[in-house]
Order: C-alpha cells, then structure tokens, then sequence
C-alpha cells in the first residue's frame, strides 16, 4: 500500500478516529482537510442495509441538488424533429438522431449525459454494450428517457445527479466543491440525505443508514452522524 504524504497525515490527524461528526462540523473538516491546490469536488458516500440481491431493494434514480455540483455536464440529446429545436434551445451541447448513433457504434463519446426520446429507444437499445458498461444508457427511472427534453437537458445542467446502488448496498455522489459556502454543501447533503430516506425499500431489514461519510478529492474521510 502507498505511504500517504505528510500533508494527508497531517489533514487527518484533525479527525477523530471513529468519531462521527453532525453534517455542519464534517463539512468544514472536509474543506480543512482537502491538500490540493485545485478546487477539489466534494462526495459523499452512503453505505446502506440493503440486500442488492433483490430487485425490490435496489436504488436508482436523480436528484436535482438545490446548489448544483459546480460542475457543467456536457449533454448529448438524441431525438428528431421539433424535439430536436427544443434540446437546442434547452442547451444541450450536441444533439442528433441516428446519425449521431452511427458515430457512437465508431468509438465517438465525447459527452457525459445522454437524454432520448422513447422513440429512438430501439435503435439506442443495439448500443448497451457500448453504452452500459459506461453508464451511459438513458433510463426513464434517472429522467433521461423523456419527452420533455428541455426539463431534462435544464435540470442535469442545473446540478442533477443520478445515484444507483453498487453491488455491496453502498451510493456514492458528488455533491459539490470546497469552494461552496459551507451552508451550500450542507443543503446540497440534506437534499440526498432525505430523498434516501424516503425511498427506503419496505423489504429492507435492520439498520437503513450504516454508515455516513464524507470526503474531498485525495482528503481524508469524515464520518456522519446519520
């Protein structure tokens, strides 16, 4: 294992070992702790009591955070006709109909989040092996299969993130920069922290939330109070 440097020792050190901290006091320790000199993103990392084994007890979707990530997602809409003028118009950054597929089955990916028209679905459906390993597959659960183009093209623009339960329980999601106001990133974390709850599978056994925390990039990572 890599010997970590003198300023990560350093960092955590100001954290007490297996302390769990209210959400305000774990925020203004990440922002302390972050060692870069770019404006490192801040996640969080939620590990939850479910059996990912069953359907029931899998979690997918998106939330749109109220301060957004600081991050602009570039956007792929592929759609035709009048659709096509209202995800323009929208913002998105590219949008095309089988032409643009016919450049993704070539290797081309350059974009972070794809949004469809039910009516391109089959064609977009011979593409999940390129498309699903990366992610990159719209899905109606994340809002990314819709009619509503533009709704969808303003919200992931405006700080949606999709979350979706990994193969032990756990979700992680980005939630903004250290050079958010700490309020900011607290609302941004409670806007995640509610949705979570309320969408608890009723199949779910034990304890929901096991284990809260929160981290910068190359920062140590602080436990929440959940």
């Amino acid at each position: 294992m890599a010997k970590k440097g003198k300023k990560y020792t350093d960092a955590k050190a100001l954290i007490e070992k297996g302390k769990a901290y209210p959400i305000e006091e774990a925020i203004e320790l990440v922002k302390k702790t972050s060692t870069v000199k770019f404006d490192a993103s801040i996640d969080v990392a939620f590990n939850l009591g479910l059996d990912v084994r069953h359907a029931d007890q899998q979690l997918r979707g998106a939330v749109v955070l109220p301060h957004g990530t600081g991050k602009s997602k570039k956007v792929l809409v592929v759609t035709q006709g009048a659709k096509a003028e209202e995800a323009k118009e929208a913002g998105a950054d590219v949008v095309g109909g089988s032409e643009i597929l016919e450049e993704i089955k070539k290797g081309w990916l350059d974009f972070e989040v794809m949004i469809a028209t039910p009516d391109m679905m089959a064609e977009l459906g011979k593409l999940g092996r390129i498309l699903g390993p990366k992610g990159l597959m719209p899905n109606p659960k994340t809002g990314t299969v819709t009619m509503d183009v533009a709704k969808a093209v303003q919200e992931v623009k405006a700080g949606k993130v999709t979350y979706r339960t990994d193969k032990d329980g756990n979700i992680h999601m980005m939630f903004g920069k250290t050079s958010f106001e700490s309020e900011k990133l607290v609302e941004n974390f409670k806007t995640i922290y509610d949705l979570l709850l309320r969408i608890k599978p009723s199949a779910a056994k034990g304890t929901y939330m096991k284990n809260i925390s929160v981290s910068s990039t190359m920062g140590p990572s602080v436990k929440v109070l959940g």
